[in-house]
């Protein structure tokens, strides 16, 4: 059988075990993304490793995420990050630049690379035949340093696109029906690749829609072939150099196939509070509005804006609704502008912000309390936009637009105007170079200071497990719980990204507003446990989520199953992540339970079973975990710091031997 591209890109990369499905493999990682949300933690891990500098092709680091600054704190991160750059070697993308995923594909990405980048949409790169993986900071920090990055060999789905997509339809639809088939946990695992004639009317960045919103599949990575269509991509941004095609062979094995008709598709929408929750816009429409908002990493492309703007253009929103465009590159922006596109937004009544994520991760832009939210962003948790009991809907830019204008949800196809015809351009005007900052020469670098605000902290020390645990049960929760609900992101929440104390205040506080507390009282007395369900951890790859818990003193987590990045981030940071061996344990466990683990070390080494008792109930429970040896002798250390450490000063004392 031939070979698919994720195929070929992973062979081409591999570097440690075998490509066989559920076995742990290490590839070898190109270029890394890290954005400002996430990089202050990757740059404390970098010095804290004594790296001198990045050992990758490309590492970059973006600020997108904490741009409101309302106080220091966001201010002082970026400059911090700014000189962290200048030390390690990586490129810095300056506040405004945009957000890293479509930034990162218009001036960095290259056809046939490895990229690991600390935020869950990094998969986005796919788009123009890269294999992207979201992962948390501490591993992109090890990728930089030359490290191999090591995950779970996926299956990989072939998915066929046939046919034309109709007018008022657009790749939003394409994913939205790929999770109205599959849901949130579908793509665990996996890596969804798409090939057919289908992809002859999609361009690059319509593909990163689609391979964008792949993570709220679950899935490892989507990938596309590296054609025609990318060629165009990079001929139009001057880096035809760069590209290189790949592609599928014709007889391409795949674990699944399946096949999408796009001339088939209608306007989809997903309804709150999860993005599988998809029906036809015109089940729900007529229902009043309070926002319309276009942007976000989600839909990114200039023909994203473009379309919206020609749809309102000469026209008004309703008064009640509030029109927020959010460009995300200042490519985009600039071209906008220059085109007269912005003038018809603005005259419409839209509300023009910086180019950055957001309110797509509560950064501003938060809807009135009761009133529904169409946004063409990638996730609508619960709480996520910064209202609390918000309803969110994704939606395409063309829905958006079109409610907009009526003020309640509207299906695009019953406009009265013809559909226009809006295509990405064949050469941008202006090309986004000016906003970043290359790298310092090595001998440059060596003399740069960090630069520290005052709500800077170091990384705390964790201790290794003892082998005997008494432990109760803080929380139990149901399926689906995502990494927003564990540790919220948002204006009032992240920018103590870097303080883990401090964040840690608000972990669970979506659940359970005496968490905290109830925590610190537990740390005391040796931790605590919590209990989930299905897919737990979905959403962010924010390391916080584990590492804030952590820092309360959070030892275990047992759940039905884990989302990949958060299950992973749990081991990174020493906490020991198990599964139900019976769902019948799950449902007799009780918050307030008292479990005792004993043995712990032989019973992590000596298989996949682990045996816990219910003091409260006097049963055992049996559990499993699926820790590889590199990731029990992880949990056993209290973490990847504590190894990393050691082998760095093991390697500083035979220096010094030899000296």
């Amino acid at each position: 059988m031939g070979k698919s591209v994720t195929m070929k890109l992973i062979e081409s990369h591999l570097v440690s075990g075998e490509m066989r499905v559920g076995e742990e493999i290490g590839i070898r990682i190109d270029q890394t993304l890290t954005q400002d949300a996430t990089g202050t933690m990757v740059m404390l891990a970098l010095e804290s490793m004594g790296l001198d500098r990045v050992k990758t092709d490309i590492s970059v680091q973006y600020v997108d995420h904490n741009l409101l600054q309302v106080d220091n704190k966001n201010a002082d991160d970026h400059l911090f990050l700014w000189s962290a750059c200048q030390r390690f070697g990586l490129w810095y993308s300056r506040p405004g630049n945009g957000v890293s995923h479509p930034v990162h594909q218009e001036r960095f990405g290259k056809p046939g690379a490895t990229m690991l980048g600390s935020d869950s949409h990094t998969p986005a790169a796919g788009a123009i035949g890269m294999l992207a993986i979201g992962a948390g900071g501490l591993e992109v920090a090890l990728a930089m340093s030359g490290e191999p990055f090591y995950f779970k060999m996926p299956e990989v789905w072939g998915v066929e696109l046939i046919g034309s997509l109709p007018p008022w339809i657009s790749a939003k639809d394409v994913i939205l029906e790929m999770l109205r088939r599959h849901g949130v946990k579908g793509g665990i695992g996996r890596i969804i690749e798409y090939y057919g004639d289908g992809l002859n009317c999609l361009s690059a960045m319509d593909r990163h829609v689609i391979a964008n919103m792949g993570a709220e599949l679950g899935a490892t990575s989507s990938v596309f072939p590296s054609d025609g269509k990318v060629r165009e991509f990079f001929v139009s941004q001057g880096r035809e150099a760069d590209f290189k095609e790949l592609i599928a062979d014709s007889d391409a094995a795949y674990v699944h196939r399946e096949t999408i008709d796009l001339s088939k598709l209608v306007p989809l929408i997903a309804m709150p509070s999860s993005p599988d929750n998809v029906v036809p816009v015109e089940q729900v429409e007529g229902q009043k509005i309070g926002q319309a908002y276009i942007g976000s990493s989600a839909n990114p492309g200039y023909r994203d804006f473009a379309i919206a703007a020609e749809i309102v253009k000469g026209r008004r929103v309703q008064h009640a609704v509030s029109f927020d465009i959010n460009p995300t590159s200042r490519q985009v922006l600039e071209n906008l502008a220059l085109d007269n596109r912005v003038f018809a937004l603005i005259s419409s009544g839209a509300r023009i912000h910086q180019a950055g994520c957001n309110g797509c991760i509560g950064m501003g832009q938060a809807p009135a309390s009761g009133s529904i939210s169409l946004r063409t962003v990638p996730r609508n948790f619960p709480g996520r936009s910064g209202t609390q009991g918000d309803k969110i809907y994704l939606v395409s830019p063309e829905t958006a637009a079109a409610s907009a204008l009526t003020g309640v949800i509207t299906d695009p196809r019953t406009l009265d105007m013809p559909y226009p015809d809006v295509r990405e351009p064949e050469k941008p005007i202006t090309v986004g170079e000016k906003m970043f900052l290359k790298p310092l020469s090595p001998s440059e670098a060596r003399d740069v200071e960090l630069v520290r605000g005052p709500n800077i902290s170091p990384l705390p020390d964790f201790e290794p497990p003892p082998d005997l645990f008494g432990l109760p049960v803080l929380l139990k929760m149901g399926d689906n719980v995502s990494t927003d609900e564990i540790l919220p992101a948002g204006a009032r929440v992240l920018p103590f990204r870097s303080n883990i104390p401090k964040i840690s205040e608000f972990a669970f506080s979506a659940i359970d507003s005496t968490y905290h507390s109830r925590a610190l009282e537990a740390r005391d007395a040796g931790g605590h446990a919590v209990v989930g369900g299905l897919n737990y951890g979905q959403g962010s790859s924010r390391e916080h989520a584990a590492l804030a818990p952590r820092f309360l003193g959070l030892r275990v987590v047992l759940a039905k199953s884990f989302a990949r990045i958060h299950w992973q981030n749990l081991i990174n940071w020493g906490v020991i992540p198990l599964t139900f061996e019976s769902e019948s344990d799950y449902d007799n466990l009780q918050q307030g339970d008292q479990l005792r683990i004993e043995n712990l070390g032989a019973q992590l080494t000596g298989g996949q079973s682990i045996e816990l008792k219910n003091e409260t109930r006097n049963v055992i429970l049996r559990l499993r975990h699926v820790l590889s040896d590199r990731q029990t002798e992880m949990v056993l250390a209290g973490g990847l710091v504590n190894i990393v450490r050691a082998r760095l000063n093991a390697n500083k004392s035979s220096d010094e031997r030899l000296d």
